[in-house]
Order: structure tokens, then sequence, then C-alpha cells
């Protein structure tokens, strides 16, 4: 999947009844345990109201002229507004979307920043043509990574030169930005940046800002979890001996959902809570609304000695904290607080600041990353039943277009998918906005096809489908990319060369200690081989029922990916691709765990690693190049369709049309 960042649909009572009224909605509900969370049937639901506005122009001129009188009254002199929400979520929710508010733009990725007389909005190249509709006169489109452009940080020092003021709400920006931005501002005759602790955005917004959500939490059985929360704690505990800390000051959503063993519903896609939490040697707490606290959920917590305190009494809590750090300087070890180096500036600053917090990588993100035995069952279990919902899927579609000569198009396709995976045991509802695609779509990486607004797909170009669901035993998340009628040589080979990728990283063996950045290059080999590449990342992190994106750990370029090596119990994703842009687009993509192999030699005393797939859906035949490959790669091609036929052939028995298409596409391949 794609690094998206899609709008929660909890935009309005309306759009609130939608979710409980719609179909699939009703029918989550009635999973175990009531879990649920909006799918994307309801978010196009959503997009239907919403289609006029995303391509029309929005007037901000009263916004604008009311943020800045605020502006005026605190002699702020220019004012940044970020798309984050203050658990530096990669989704937010409808309220949290001030960005989009003030700007009138309403893509996923963007700074706003208001001067005094005059404003700039910077994206990135996704969204350039969108911007340029959604924006008005007032503002200023930065196209970011354009040559001659400059970022929105060098914008703001621009604006801030001769001595003006910048201000931010500091609980959305880490402290990292927050000091680079503060250095820029002031190298360029600025006179700094400043926290504002009142967010200008949300008063000017007022009443019409929509409320935050309010979904009930429920507990995770250890049927799931496989470790319960008080062993969870005490080994964070142990990590705060380690790092001689008083405490831990939690602020990353789906962290706390997984050390509690608690879901929740307040963001779309992802089963967290608006939630911090504030773990000590000795004493644990949970700052959620109370509203939100089931009897069922607030037992439970009781049991694991966990007070529940209200979310907004943090700050409270945290100035105390400090403040009485502060008083005991002599004390013997001197106090000290850690947080997320995805924190934000705010809560650095309520605890203190520098002199007592410590930034590091969550020791949660860590430990959440390294699944136990029962979760990793969970994702070989909920794959198999994942699998067989994409089966059936693509049997049926291509029964659609090819036999029936049925006109669908990308939504109503994806819908039919939502609609099967519905059914299957467990399931809670989508891990990510589905990306149906054809032709030319396929190319665009991060496509989503609005209601109304997508095309018809074609039986004889390339069809690539990425999409994921959330089950209560874990997270899935597949790309196949099919061609349902006479594919070019062109699109064969292209399609080959990504899956002898797919495959060489899948059978890679590599000592203990080896991170993403350096294998891969094996995923993108043999497009290197032909001159070719893609521009994105091979893997990511998935949760166990949280997150479709985890981290700490990746597999791809990105600088962070040196850092974090890949361990046993990783879940991560192997998904190369290739773009041909305006025909075609390539992606194939499984779901892998990090497993410790047995190998001839153990060089260094050193354990070694490699990859367990547990994704189960066939590739497709008709666009592999049997000429391209070697007799090992048909043998793994071979074992990997007959493990698929083995394990999802019983969800058929009584579906003749989905088992022929099964057997057709599993069937044992032979070099020419």
């Amino acid at each position: 999947m794609r690094c998206m960042r899609v709008r929660s649909c909890f935009a309005s009572p309306l759009l609130r009844t939608l979710v409980v009224c719609s179909p699939l909605a009703r029918q989550a509900t009635t999973l175990p345990g009531a879990f649920h969370i909006a799918t994307r049937r309801t978010f196009q639901t959503t997009s239907a109201f919403r289609a006029a506005e995303e391509i029309m122009t929005v007037d901000t001129s009263a916004r604008l002229a009311a943020l800045r009188q605020l502006m005026r009254e605190r002699k702020v002199d220019v004012y940044v507004v970020p798309s984050e929400d203050s658990h530096a979520s990669e989704y937010i929710a409808s309220c949290d979307a001030r960005r989009e508010f003030i700007s009138g733009f309403s893509g996923s990725a963007g700074t706003a920043v208001v001067a005094l007389d005059k404003a700039a909005l910077a994206t990135d190249g996704r969204y350039f043509n969108q911007a340029a509709k959604q924006l008005d006169q007032n503002w200023l489109l930065l196209k970011t990574g354009m040559q001659d452009v400059p970022t929105w940080q060098e914008w703001t020092a621009e604006q801030a030169a001769g001595g003006k003021k910048v201000g931010v709400d500091p609980a959305l920006i880490s402290p990292s930005v927050a000091d680079k931005l503060n250095e820029s501002i002031k190298k360029g005759g600025g006179a700094g940046l400043e926290a504002i602790q009142e967010n200008l955005v949300d008063i000017v917004w007022g009443e019409a800002r929509p409320a935050r959500p309010s979904e009930p939490i429920r507990v995770l059985g250890s049927q799931y979890s496989g470790k319960d929360t008080a062993t969870k704690l005490a080994e964070l505990r142990k990590e705060l001996v380690k790092e001689k800390a008083t405490g831990f000051v939690m602020s990353m959503l789906d962290d706390i959902a997984w050390l509690f063993n608690l879901r929740g519903n307040d963001i779309t896609y992802n089963p967290v809570f608006f939630s911090y939490a504030i773990i000590t040697h000795d004493s644990a707490a949970l700052y959620v609304d109370d509203s939100k606290v089931t009897d069922e959920c607030r037992k439970y917590l009781e049991e694991n000695k966990v007070s529940v305190k209200p979310y907004d009494a943090l700050t409270i809590d945290t100035r105390a904290m400090a403040a009485e750090a502060a008083a005991e300087k002599a004390s013997d070890p001197p106090k000290k607080y850690l947080i997320s180096n995805k924190a934000s500036w705010a809560l650095k600053l309520d605890l203190g600041g520098d002199k007592l917090v410590e930034e590091i990588r969550s020791p949660v993100g860590d430990a959440k990353a390294v699944k136990n035995e029962t979760e990793l069952n969970g994702m070989r279990n909920c794959h198999v039943r994942d699998g067989a919902a994409l089966i059936e899927y693509f049997a049926w579609l291509e029964d659609q277009l090819v036999n029936k000569k049925a006109t669908l198009d990308e939504v109503t396709a994806a819908d039919k998918l939502e609609e099967i995976r519905s059914n299957g045991k467990d399931f809670v509802g989508l891990s990510f906005d589905t990306i149906s695609s054809t032709g030319p779509n396929a190319a665009i990486i991060h496509y989503k096809p609005e209601r109304g607004n997508c095309s018809v797909i074609d039986p004889n170009a390339v069809y690539l489908c990425d999409s994921g669901a959330q089950y209560l035993d874990g997270t899935t998340d597949t790309t196949r990319t099919l061609h349902f009628g006479t594919p070019t040589a062109a699109e064969k080979k292209a399609y080959t060369l990504v899956l002898k990728g797919n495959m060489a990283l899948d059978m890679a063996v590599f000592p203990k200690g080896t991170n993403g950045f350096a294998i891969d290059c094996l995923a993108r080999q043999f497009l290197w081989q032909s001159g070719l590449d893609y521009r994105h990342g091979t893997g990511h992190g998935v949760g166990s029922f949280l997150n479709v994106h985890e981290g700490p750990f990746g597999i791809g370029t990105r600088k962070q990916y040196i850092d974090v090596a890949l361990a046993a119990g990783n879940v991560t994703s192997i998904e190369p691709g290739y773009y041909e842009d305006g025909a075609y687009g390539i992606r194939i993509e499984n779901i892998a765990l990090v497993r410790e192999v047995n190998t001839e030699h153990r060089f260094g005393d050193k354990p070694y690693l490699g990859f367990e797939h547990v994704t189960m859906v066939p590739f497709c035949r008709n666009l592999i190049d049997t000429k391209l490959l070697t007799q090992p790669e048909v043998d793994w091609l071979n074992k990997y369709h007959a493990d698929i036929l083995e394990k999802t052939k019983d969800y058929f028995k009584d579906d003749s049309l989905t088992m022929d298409w099964l057997v057709r596409e599993t069937k044992e391949l032979a070099l020419p």
C-alpha cells in the first residue's frame, strides 16, 4: 500500500448517521466485541457529498481575515498551519483538518503559512492540479520539489525577515521540526518561532468545527493480543530502568492501543482512540475522554492497575511533573522523562524542555513491531480468509468483464470487493481506501477513484488493485496486477521483472542485524538491469489489527531505515512495482513475516533471518513471461500456488466459478 492519508468521514451528524445506517457498518457492529471501523463504502458516501467541493475554488477571504485579526491581537506576524494532529497520526479525523479549513485545499499533504498580507500553501506533485483549482486568489501555491520554488520553511523565513515573529500550535509540530524552523527564521532575520498554545484556526472555525469522535473503546482479548497488559507494562518498566528514566509519556495512538490491548474507532481505517498515557515505575495512567470508556474497559483497566484520567488533564499533569522535577534538582538520579521522537513540541515544553526530557525511538513501538506467536498466527489465518475474498473477487470481476461484457467502473468493483470481504470471519473494516485502477490510472501510485469521477474498467488494459482489511486477528494489505485480455510484450516483461524482484526478496536470507536499506536492492535488481525503477519504498511494517503502516523499520532507501534492523517477528510488505506514465502501472505486494531460518553454517555465530509470506492470492498467469524466469523461480511459484490452492479451496466448494478460476491460476508453470 502506498503511503496516504485520508480524512475521517465523521464530518457532520448527517454523515455520522450514514456510517451507522450503512449495511456494512450494521454488519460490522455485530462482530465479536462489537468492534467496527469506518469502511470504504462509508467514506465514498461522504465523497459523493463532497465531490463538487473538491473541484471548486473555496473562498477563504473571511476565514483569513478572522485569522489575521487574531494574529494581530497576539502580535504574531506569520502563522504556520500544519496538516498533522497532536498525535502525529498518518490519518486524521475531520476535526483536525485545520489546514484544509483555512486554505480550502483538501489534499492529504501540505502546509499552510499565513502572513498578515499574503498566504501560501505548499504541497507535492500529486496535488498540484487539485490545489490550483481549490485555492482562491488569496493563496500562493508552492510546488514542493520544483526548481526555484522555496520550501514552506524558506517562504516562512522570508516573510519573517525584519524581526517578525512566527507562531505555530506546538501540539502540531515535532521538536526537531520546530528547532530547524526556528533556526531558519532567525538566520533570515526573523524574531524566531513562538509556541502559541491556543490554536487560532480552531477559534476561527468555531462551532462549525466537527466534534471530536467519541466512539467506545473495546478490549482486545488475549486470543488475539497474545500478551497481557501487565506483562507489557512490566517490560516497558524494564526499559525505564535501563534508561534511568522517571517515566515515559506516550502520545502515539497505535502504541497506546497496543500497550493496553484496547481498540477504538476514532480515525478512519485505524482502530485507535484519542488518548495519552504516562507510565512510571509504579503507576500507569490513561488519558482519555470518559465517555469512550465502556464498563468492560473500565473493569479491565482497574484489574491492570491503570488509572483513567480526562484527556484534557494531560497538560495540567505534565506541567506539574515538570515543576516537581525542577524542584528536585538534587535528586539522585535526577528526574528524566522520555517521549517518542514523534511526540509534539507542546508535550516536550510542558514536561520542562531539554533539561528534563529525552526524545527516543519509542520502546513501545519497537516492542509492537515484534509480533508474538499469537499475533503471527493471526496474520497467517486472516490472510487466508482475506486471500479467499480476493480470489472470489478476481474470479467475479473477470467473469463480469469478459463473459458477461458488463460495464463496471473502478468504484463499483471496489465496492464488490468490500462486500465479499465483509462476509469473512472476524472482519472489522478496511485498512485503507481501496486503490482500484485501470489502464493509465494504474500508473498513478497514489490513485484514489472517486464515485462519479472514475474510469470504467477496460478488460483489455492492466488492472491494479491495492487493498486491505482489518480483522480481529490481523491486518492485511495486498496488491495484485491483472490483465483480462491480451497484454503487450512490454507489459508482460515489466510484470515479470517486478515479480522476479518480489520473489528474490522473499527468498533472501540475511544475518541478524541487517536493515531494510541494505536489502532493498534485491527487489529492484531485475528492473535496474533493464534501466527501470520505481519511486517508492519496497516494504513497510504492518500492525496486528492496528495501523496498516507501522514503524520503525521499513525496506527502502529512506535514511531512517538504516537505523533499525529487521528482527524475527516483524511483519512487512514486499511490494516492488513499475509505472509507465499514461499507459499502465504494475505493483505486486505480499505480506511477509520475518523469521529465523536454518543455515548450513553460522558465520560469526549470528542467527540468520528470512521471510515467510502469508498473502494467499495467485499471481496473474496472463502477465508472466516464463522465458524470463529461472528454474528456481518457477519452482518457487509452483510451490506458492500449490499452497494457495490447498489453503483456500474449501472456501469454494459450492462456487464452481471461483474454483475454476483458482485452479487455472494456480496450475503448475514450466519453462519453455
